[in-house]
């Protein structure tokens, strides 16, 4: 097997034990067609000599990758869905399959699949993906990368040649097998099932293991100012990614604690969509009727989730750590707002008045005028240094309005970094690389009607450039 000396396959999660996962077998599929791999990603793990056919070994009929897990590992789990409390979850579709180390970083990094066939949590689910859903994951994660959200990275799609029925989709469909590349699959709701079950010396083992190998500064600390400084870690992190979906105006739409990992990456798309303007009520999911998770609801509902963390951990941090820290989530994602806004922007921080000052104006902005959200971003990356494209913009009207004022005023407050680019050639557009819901149904009618995957590859690459643009990010 062509391995790159870059390779280094691990296989921590297994010494978790048994109760934490059920070993499971991969679905045999009638075919496989690859239609996607990250060859970026696959470089940095030591993947990227495979040849197609030896990648589809490993990611379509999940032959063991050398030295890694010898049997995939379906993850058990609970989790509150749409805050109703569910013990019956666990991995039903997918499973861990191995563990590499980052290259880069050596950061311990899961391939975790999608789609790959009925496990004991199935609850009598087929085990399978929508090929449209593979695609759609694809998309929203090789944009959320770009605009430096941290996601999981899709790293595989392969079309299995089955017909699935489903009632959100025109039936039959095709289907696909995903695999995803991701820093974690441990979840809040990992943590809600051992304390679900009572089980203080389970909770115990697995928060010793999340800090050995996610959280190695904490690994060594007093049992209590462990767990009290790693509710602290999983508070910033899970702020910064709440901040980042509010920066890209990005709605994931299923924001329960089994889809909120506990180093801070977003992952498990489903019903997700980019905001075309600014509006706290956009909601993503058709079945969100009350709006639960919509736009503007989103960094109280990570805010809730992490209090099921805490509630987890209360044996350990005490009720008063646990309130404290969680009572400063506010301020914490407000501040990872802040600093969202000024990297999109490429601005330097004017300090927390000024920084503040910019956030406010420009929602005011946003709401006031509904001016394309992605565009504003886009025609004053760089602040004022920006202003002559902005005014050449489409959206040059919204800009000449009085709502605009005040923030042309917090751009004057703020310089430009030297990481704003702005003679990148991205930026000689006209308009910005977006992903709103019409723009994906046209990409997978192309699929769906011809099996033309011709413009979802126009897409990635117009998804590149914009990725250099905002290198640094």
């Amino acid at each position: 097997m062509p391995l790159t000396d870059r390779y280094r396959a691990e296989t921590l999660h297994e010494a978790l034990g048994d109760p934490f996962f059920d070993r499971v077998d991969a679905a045999s599929f009638p075919e496989h067609r690859l239609r996607y791999r990250n060859q970026r990603w696959a470089a940095r793990v030591g993947l990227d000599a495979l040849s197609d056919a030896e990648w589809i070994e490993h990611f379509g009929r999940f032959a063991p990758l050398p030295d890694g897990l010898a049997q995939p590992l379906a993850l058990r789990y609970h989790g509150h869905q749409f805050r109703v409390y569910n013990q019956d979850l666990g991995d039903g579709r997918g499973f861990l399959f191995a563990q590499l180390r980052d290259a880069e970083d050596g950061r311990l990094l899961d391939l975790g699949t999608k789609g790959s066939g009925q496990t004991p949590w199935s609850r009598r689910g087929d085990g399978r993906l929508t090929l449209k859903g593979g695609v759609r994951e694809i998309l929203a994660t090789e944009m959320l990368e770009a605009l430096g959200v941290y996601t999981s990275k899709t790293f595989s799609l392969i079309e299995t040649g089955e017909a699935l029925y489903r009632g959100d989709e025109p039936s039959p469909t095709r289907s696909s097998v995903l695999v995803r590349l991701s820093h974690s699959h441990i979840r809040i709701g990992t943590f809600q099932r051992l304390a679900f079950h009572d089980d203080k010396e389970a909770l115990d083992r697995l928060l010793d293991h999340v800090c050995r190998h996610y959280f190695p500064d904490l690994a060594d600390l007093p049992a209590q100012e462990r767990a009290i400084r790693f509710l602290e870690e999983v508070v910033a992190r899970v702020a910064r990614l709440g901040a980042g979906y509010m920066a890209a105006g990005f709605v994931h739409g299923v924001l329960n604690s089994d889809n909120i990992n506990v180093t801070g990456e977003s992952f498990d798309y489903g019903p997700w969509r980019f905001a075309p303007v600014y509006d706290p009520t956009f909601t993503a999911a058709y079945f969100d009727e009350s709006g639960l998770y919509a736009f503007g609801r989103q960094p109280g509902a990570l805010g809730w989730n992490l209090w099921r963390l805490a509630e987890c951990l209360m044996h350990l941090t005490g009720l008063e750590s646990a309130d404290r820290i969680l009572g400063n989530f506010q301020n914490v994602i407000q501040q990872a707002f802040r600093n969202a806004l000024l990297d999109r922007f490429a601005l330097a921080s004017a300090g927390e008045e000024a920084d503040a000052a910019l956030a406010k104006t420009l929602l005011d902005f946003l709401l006031a005028t509904r001016a394309p959200f992605e565009q504003t971003f886009f025609d004053w990356r760089g602040g004022l240094a920006s202003a002559e494209r902005a005014r050449r913009s489409a959206s040059a009207p919204f800009y000449e309005t009085e709502a605009f004022a005040p923030l042309r005023d917090a751009f004057a407050a703020h310089e430009t970094t030297i990481r704003a680019r702005l003679d990148h050639p991205y930026f000689r557009r006209e308009a910005p690389c977006s992903m709103l819901i019409e723009e994906v149904e046209a990409l997978w009618a192309a699929i769906a009607e011809r099996d033309d995957w011709a413009p979802l590859e126009a897409k990635i690459a117009a998804i590149d450039e914009m990725r250099d643009a905002y290198a640094g990010l």
